[in-house]
């Protein structure tokens, strides 16, 4: 009876129902065969997809209503495991088992009644969990083509500082993907540049001879956000309605005047909370070239630490500061800083980083991040986030010395630049999705 107790106990874990249709209620039995083969065949089904279509198979396997499916079929199976793993206990007559194995029957058999009810219920937690982060972060429009053979993608760093007014994007870059082969160019673009022309728009209507006589202080590149937001929000009506905002519209007219680029999406970062996103991927790592100072002022007065130089795995607080820091440089070297930050991180989610860290990973993400990236188009980029890590992120920064004159700079020879960085005779693309 001890031996028989032991056997049904290991197959009703490893194969639920197997226990009842050895020694219990048949029926039941049979229909937890069913659910536990239905759930290995959907196991193996996935993996299969997932390894010859992983495209069209993440596009699906990260949309609401498929991880809301996910969610009511793992809870229903941990019912039917707590259901199963309790008549099989019955089953097991421990009564007539040796008295020694009583105990170590009893706590084996708690032990696989968590590890499996524990474990349908956090998947289904899990899935709940993407599903809302996925929902608050990702738009919910068609599919968008390239244009040229790339994928144009606005990246705005954003910091609602205590002194100032409405958030202003300190980081303003775009970033210009291979639609076929992932090859990335980071175009960044200083904050303070001048005389911004503007793509078609209210911008280009308002300034056609460049931002010039603005409705804010300084007509600087990221005074376009500020100006749009708090002055003209009327001119860009549907922008929240498309998951955007006037700032972010108006700011992706200049990126476009200025590159030449057609931006299809934005992506904004709020620093506020860059600090969480860092923390939840473990620290990040970065080869530190000058000493940087926390806090103080241009005099390097009341500093409270300093970066040292090397290579170091930074934290939330420290990253940050990495990115901001100014007094002891100039704006060039942070917006250096800050796209060796913005690469660090792309080559640190792994999927094994963000499986073992997810739940962290998506409360950071929901609150840090905010993009017009379809939710369908989550399985594509995913896919071409792969193929980015295979290739060294080239940069293209529009500042001294490749662009000499920040007040009146020469925007032609700025787009023949793009030009040359993100087209390489070389270079060939597909259509995209």
């Amino acid at each position: 009876m001890t031996r028989r107790a032991w056997w049904l106990l290991i197959l009703g874990f490893l194969i639920p129902g197997s226990a009842q249709v050895l020694a219990g209620n048949r029926k039941l039995g049979r229909f937890g065969l069913g659910a536990t083969l239905g759930m290995w065949a959907a196991a193996i089904i996935a993996v299969l997809l997932y390894s010859f279509l992983r495209t069209p198979f993440i596009s699906v396997v990260t949309q609401g209503w498929f991880l809301l499916v996910v969610q009511a079929f793992l809870l229903a199976y941990g019912v039917l495991w707590l259901v199963l793993t309790l008549n099989t206990f019955r089953l097991l007559k421990i009564i007539k088992a040796a008295p020694g194995a009583r105990f170590w029957i009893a706590i084996a058999t708690v032990i696989f009644l968590v590890l499996s009810v524990g474990g349908a219920g956090g998947a289904a937690y899990y899935a709940g969990i993407a599903r809302g982060a996925l929902g608050s972060i990702f738009g919910n429009s068609a599919p968008v083509a390239p244009v040229d053979g790339r994928y144009n993608i606005l990246l705005l760093g954003g910091d609602a500082g205590e002194d100032r007014e409405g958030l202003r994007p300190d980081s303003i870059s775009v970033v210009s993907i291979d639609a076929n082969t992932g090859a990335a160019t980071i175009i960044g673009l200083p904050r303070d540049l001048l005389h911004v022309p503007f793509s078609d728009g209210p911008f280009h209507d308002a300034y056609p001879d460049g931002y010039q006589n603005c409705d804010v202080s300084a007509c600087k590149l990221n005074s376009v956000y500020t100006e749009a937001q708090l002055r003209h929000p009327d001119w860009y009506p549907d922008a929240e309605g498309k998951g955007s905002s006037p700032g972010i519209e108006a700011t992706r007219d200049a990126a476009e005047g200025i590159t030449g680029l057609t931006v299809q999406f934005y992506v904004l970062i709020d620093m506020a909370g860059f600090s969480q996103m860092i923390d939840a991927l473990g620290g990040v790592e970065i080869d530190v070239k000058e000493r940087l100072p926390i806090g103080g002022d241009e005099h390097l007065n009341n500093v409270d630490e300093w970066i040292e130089v090397g290579k170091q795995k930074l934290d939330g607080y420290h990253a940050e500061w990495y990115a901001r820091s100014r007094h002891s440089t100039s704006d060039w070297d942070r917006m250096r800083r800050q796209h060796e930050l913005q690469e660090a991180i792309l080559h640190q989610f792994t999927p094994g980083n963000v499986l073992t860290k997810f739940q962290a990973i998506a409360d950071a993400g929901s609150q840090v991040v905010k993009t017009d990236v379809p939710q369908s188009m989550l399985g594509y980029f995913s896919d071409l986030a792969l193929k980015t890590r295979e290739h060294e992120i080239t940069n293209l920064e529009l500042s001294p010395p490749t662009v000499p004159d920040q007040d009146n700079p020469n925007f032609e020879h700025i787009r023949e630049l793009v030009i040359d960085a993100v087209a390489p005779p070389e270079t060939t693309s597909s259509d995209g999705p």
